[in-house]
């Protein structure tokens, strides 16, 4: 009954109070209230306390002020992510956030030449933490993929980071996203032909020389039968005298 108490105290007890639950535990066993067995499985239990102390629920860290994340945020990540801005062989050594903040960053650099973005709004477009935009640029840093240039104003006071591709995979690849996407968006006009204009000019035409025609035979039976004789005499072959 006293060594499962003991057991219990052990166990609920901080570091700094095992010396006393020890001195009171061999005090125990000279009283033979417990057994050696006893004793020497709490001597145990205490050494491992020592070695391994129970954290203290008042000192974890609480996973508070973080902000949520929503969905339009995950929406924009997953939209940079899926946009094709890095190379399949470079991207697989990124995270899916990773890989929306480089995206972010090659958009940029494409039509400015580098990004002077700050982390925040890079997050922002991102649709990814602070720190996650850190940890994309230091990965692709360390695989020589970008450089990062400080701009140092005071001591305590800089501009933003001017960051540039220098990867010739990944330049190239931006070079071919670049040049597969017209300047005005979408896809290229086609010039039709009049198609309709001319068979309606050739109906009309048609239409026409009809109209003509029936003139005509009309014209031939309101003639004069001297006429037609005329014309079918002069229309003759000559004959011989």
């Amino acid at each position: 009954m006293f060594a499962n108490e003991l057991r219990s105290a052990i166990e609920a007890a901080p570091r700094m109070a095992l010396g006393k639950i020890t001195t009171l535990l061999w005090k125990a066993f000279g009283a033979a209230q417990i057994t050696e067995a006893e004793a020497d499985e709490l001597s145990n239990l205490i050494e491992v306390r020592k070695v391994v102390p129970k954290p203290d629920p008042d000192t974890r860290r609480k996973a508070v002020g973080s902000r949520p994340l929503t969905d339009a945020s995950l929406a924009r990540r997953r939209r940079w992510a899926a946009s094709g801005r890095l190379p399949p062989a470079l991207a697989a050594n990124f995270t899916q956030g990773e890989i929306a903040v480089l995206a972010v960053l090659a958009e940029t650099v494409v039509r400015s030449g580098d990004c002077r973005h700050c982390n925040d709004y890079i997050a922002a477009l991102a649709g990814v933490s602070r720190s996650m935009v850190k940890n994309a640029l230091r990965q692709a840093k360390r695989l020589g993929l970008i450089t990062v240039e400080q701009r140092r104003v005071a001591a305590w006071r800089n501009n933003t980071n001017i960051v540039r591709i220098v990867s010739p995979e990944w330049e190239a690849w931006n070079l071919l996203k670049r040049r597969s996407i017209p300047e005005g968006g979408g896809v290229k006009s086609v010039t039709g032909s009049n198609t309709i204009d001319i068979k309606l000019g050739k109906k009309r035409g048609l239409r026409g020389q009809k109209r003509l025609s029936r003139r005509g035979r009309r014209a031939r039976k309101n003639e004069p039968d001297e006429n037609r004789s005329t014309r079918h005499n002069l229309n003759a072959p000559a004959q011989a005298s």
